[in-house]
């Protein structure tokens, strides 16, 4: 055989469990590469199931430490927190979103108490808490007014930065936003202990259906699609991505996951020294949940390759509601 043949030979490189790890440098999925979602709600022993996602839940905070305990001593080092509320007062600027009996403010110092090892991420938005529904403060004529929205976005990321978030999350797409929270968190002198995970890339997609059941934050009149980015442009992508940087986020996030991945990789391009997260998002969740359930495909064996192409494409922390199952996935198989 010339040498130009055995250059062309590759099954010599990954005949082995070990060679095959070599292959594929970048694409290991360990706990520290995972953030799970968890919906609390304002009803402190309430567990409710979500029809949309099943085996997800909304829990009351007398519920999280007995379902997070098993989670952490499997390694979970990361949540992401959003607030569902059944009784709290909505109006038109979300004022429950930072009140003292909103669920996620009243959870921080209990799981920051229970879990000190556990980094605690905060979903900073108005939609769960508005009459409207959308995910900032609105004008008279429906549409945004991005000022008035991008400060009440910062007084609610600066309470649960107060409370005890590690990280706060703007979900909201409002323009200039990163740079607002980031001058009241200066103004509290948190610069140097609480992080801004930015909603850099967040497009209007189908995939979200499910969540707006389990968050109830479905708009209640007109679309996202003036503030969320178009699913078909890159160009848009890419200057969110830089906006945020300029304002000093921390990291960066691509969402939704599966259908974005040329996005990830061009986000990851572009900023290789930012962490960049992706969202495996409610839509994804229901549709391989579905898919298994129906006999289509090996549950375990898809998830895998989902989790290893995006990481492959350049996604550092994964936020997926198959946490759990993951967790079991990663734990040392018995040998008996």
């Amino acid at each position: 055989m010339s040498q130009v043949e055995t250059k062309h030979i590759l099954h010599s490189g990954y005949f082995h469990p070990l060679l095959r790890q070599w292959q594929s440098p970048n694409v290991e999925i360990t706990p520290k590469n995972l953030m799970y979602p968890i919906f609390i709600l304002d009803e402190p022993n309430a567990k409710e199931a979500i029809s949309s996602m099943p085996g997800v839940y909304r829990y009351g905070i007398n519920q999280l430490k007995s379902m997070l305990q098993p989670l952490v001593s499997k390694g979970l080092q990361s949540i992401l927190l959003f607030g569902v509320s059944n009784s709290l007062k909505k109006d038109e600027i979300g004022s429950s979103a930072d009140s003292t009996e909103n669920p996620v403010i009243r959870a921080l110092p209990l799981l920051r108490k229970w879990f000190p090892a556990l980094i605690i991420t905060c979903d900073v938005c108005l939609c769960p808490y508005t009459t409207h529904g959308h995910c900032g403060i609105l004008n008279k004529d429906g549409t945004l007014n991005n000022e008035a929205s991008i400060k009440r976005i910062a007084e609610v990321a600066l309470a649960y930065a107060k409370s005890g978030a590690q990280v706060v999350a703007p979900s909201d797409m409002m323009d200039g936003r990163i740079a607002a929270i980031k001058e009241s968190l200066g103004a509290a002198n948190l610069y140097n202990k609480v992080a801004v995970l930015s909603y850099a890339v967040k497009f209007s997609s189908g995939f979200y259906g499910p969540f707006r059941d389990a968050a109830q934050s479905a708009p209640q009149f007109g679309d996202r699609k003036c503030y969320q980015l178009p699913p078909g442009s890159k160009g848009l992508a890419s200057r969110a991505a830089a906006r945020d940087v300029a304002e000093g986020a921390d990291f960066l996030m691509v969402k939704p996951g599966l259908a974005y991945l040329d996005i990830v990789k061009q986000v990851k391009d572009d900023h290789p020294e930012y962490p960049l997260f992706i969202y495996q998002v409610s839509g994804e969740y229901a549709m391989l949940l579905h898919g298994a359930k129906n006999g289509a495909i090996n549950l375990e064996v898809v998830l895998n390759e989902i989790l290893m192409s995006m990481r492959r494409a350049g996604a550092d922390c994964i936020i997926t509601y198959f946490t759990p199952m993951i967790l079991d996935m990663l734990q040392p198989k018995s040998k008996y």
